[in-house]
Order: C-alpha cells, then structure tokens, then sequence
C-alpha cells in the first residue's frame, strides 16, 4: 500500500514539473515575438528592434529617450506619445492619465504600449536632441533651510544643448532600501554654460530622489542624467513679460533672466517669487541687482506669513493680491509660471481677470 502512494506521489510530483516545464516552455515561445519595426515621425527615424520589450525601453534602447519619471510603472504619465499605427489595445492603466481628447488622438503611454508588431508613432521633434549623459557631481550648495543647488559636470558627452527653461531627468541611486528613481529637475544654469548643469532642489519629505541626493550624494559622484526636455521657454516677440515662481520653481526663470540679460534681451519684465517668511528667499541680492543690469525689470519678492513685526519692508500676502498693485491692466503681457499647481492655478485666475489671454500664459506645474 505504501509503495502505491509513493509511486502515486512521484508520478505526481514528475507530472507536476512536466507542466510546469512545458508552461514556461509555452510561455517563452509566446512572448517570442518576431523583428518588428518603429516608424518616428513618418519616416524620420526608423528602428529595427526585436519585439517584446516595452515602446518606451525599445526608443531608449535606441538613444531616444521620452520622459519617464515612474519606472516604467504607468504613474507618472510624463511618457505620452501618438501612435498612429499598432499599439494594440488601451489598457486600463492608461485611461485614468489621458483625457478624453487625447485618447481620440491616440495618444499612449509608452511605457504601457508593447511593441508585437511594426508601429508607427509621433514625437515632438525636440525629443530628438535629448541624450543620456554620464556627470560628475561638482556641488552641493545649500540655498535656503530645504533648497539646495547641485551642480555637475558633463563627462560624456561633455557638452549640452538646450533652452532656457528646459528640464533634465536625475537618475538616483539604491540607499537604504529605497529603488532608483528618475525625477525631472528644471536646469538653473545658463545655455551658454555647455559643459555644465545645475538644478535647484527643494527637500521633498520622505521623497526618494531628494533624500538621496540631499543625505547621500557625494560630491565627485558619478551620475546619469538625461535631456534635455519640455517647451517651457521665453517667446521670440516684444510683448513684456510677467514671471512667476515659488520655492525651487526659481529654477528656469533664473536661466531664463540671466539669459537675457547675456543675450541683451532688454524687454519690460516683473518677477513676482512667492515665500512663506524672509528665509525661503535666495538670489535675492542677485535679483535686485538685475534691477540694474536689465533697464526694464523689477523683482517683486512676496511673503505670505512673515512675522509681522519682523523688519521685512517688501510685500506681503499672495501673489494673485499683489498682482494688480503693479499691472492693473495685462492684456498686452505674457506670463511665465513655475511652481506648485495651487499657486500656477491661482494667478492664472487672477492673470485672466486682469485681462491676460490664456494663450499667453506658459507655465510649468510641479505636480
């Protein structure tokens, strides 16, 4: 009788790794997809892959990097492309991160859109210029209490393009358990300043990337960056322009200011930064002296829970309060806005109730 059940069981167990062999077997065979081609921009570049692999790890594979913050996981939805041909079907990880006009246009996340037969897809044509670069890390300068500005030094290659106004992605590294992660960080520094890239980083509490580069970067590290990104940029026209920024969304504006003042851009400007109390302010000296340097500019430094008998003699409150006071009338300005959605989303209001076009405001949100 014992001798049944143990033959019984072997046979079992044998049967069992059978299966389970020819399930992976199977398995392989299935996602064993065939050459398979990537068509961008109707013919600008096309790629020969293997298919399988994700669209958005297929296009990096082959030096062209679509922003990416999440891993790849489909949270972020900073990696939309159209795809006008394949795809295969909307999941429903990516419904929730597309309206409903772009999923009309056919809009995808790339990170989410398999590549298992040829494709055909849209990108900006900027997406082009965007490089993976190996840097050193230069500098660690604290700015204020919780911003820091860092500072790298491009090895390969050595040098970078890109407009004022454009941001890079950080790549961080493992520590303490927390994963490597990729975060977008407007670069600070000044187009003309190629072999070099500077950020400016707010302590985000219990965020991955700033913790490491706030308590575990070293200077001298290596790291990996890559861009640059985005259309955030000072518009080629006359109009004078509206500046706004809170916290480390001083970033581009302080290359975008410095720029014109390099480039002799001397067009009439406010810049309206927005703290809570005197110590989140910084450049403050630098910015004032642009008073100086560019014939039409004024810095407007606004706090909104100094102390109030503290010996702050500049203004106090929110932004959207103190607008008016110095444009009562912005039909014929541009803004540019960087910072948190609450204080993008406020003085756009009150921009278009002083009578500023939508179309004429830029801006970069920090979700």
């Amino acid at each position: 009788m014992l001798a049944s059940i143990l033959t019984a069981l072997v046979f079992l167990t044998a049967t069992t790794l059978i299966l389970s062999l020819l399930l992976i077997i199977a398995e392989k065979w299935i996602l064993n997809y065939g050459p398979c081609t990537i068509d961008v921009n109707n013919g600008q570049k096309v790629i020969d892959i293997q298919g399988g692999s994700s669209l958005l790890n297929s296009l990096s594979e082959n030096e062209i990097f679509i922003p990416s913050a999440c891993g790849g996981r489909g949270s972020c939805a900073y990696c939309k492309v159209k795809v006008t041909q394949g795809g295969g079907p909307l999941s429903p990880i990516e419904e929730p991160y597309l309206s409903e006009q772009e999923i009309k246009d056919n809009v995808r996340l790339s990170c989410q859109v398999k590549v298992r037969e040829d494709i055909k897809i849209q990108i900006p044509d900027e997406l082009f210029n965007a490089r993976l670069f190996k840097a050193v890390t230069a500098s660690k300068k604290m700015l204020t209490y919780d911003i820091m500005e860092l500072g790298f030094d491009l090895v390969e290659p050595d040098e970078i393009e890109f407009t004022a106004g454009q941001y890079i992605q950080l790549e961080s590294r493992e520590y303490k358990g927390a994963d490597s992660v990729i975060r977008a960080y407007s670069i600070s520094s000044l187009p003309s300043e190629k072999k070099k890239i500077e950020l400016i980083m707010r302590r985000v509490p219990e965020g991955i990337c700033t913790t490491w580069a706030f308590d575990h970067l070293k200077e001298g590290q290596e790291v990996s960056l890559s861009g640059p990104y985005g259309d955030f940029k000072l518009q080629d026209t006359d109009a004078p322009a509206i500046f706004i920024a809170g916290g480390s969304g001083m970033a581009p504006i302080w290359s975008i200011l410095r720029h014109m003042h390099e480039k002799n851009i001397n067009k009439k400007s406010y810049y309206f930064f927005s703290g809570r109390i005197y110590d989140d302010l910084f450049f403050t000296d630098e910015l004032f002296g642009l008073e100086k340097k560019l014939s039409d500019f004024k810095y407007v430094p606004c706090l909104t829970r100094e102390p109030e008998h503290s010996s702050w003699k500049g203004e106090r409150g929110r932004i959207p309060e103190i607008l008016p006071r110095y444009i009562p009338d912005a039909q014929e300005y541009e803004a540019y806005l960087c910072g948190s959605s609450a204080l993008i989303e406020a003085c756009c209001s009150k921009l278009s109730e002083l009578g500023l076009k939508d179309e004429k405001m830029y801006f970069d949100k920090f979700e």
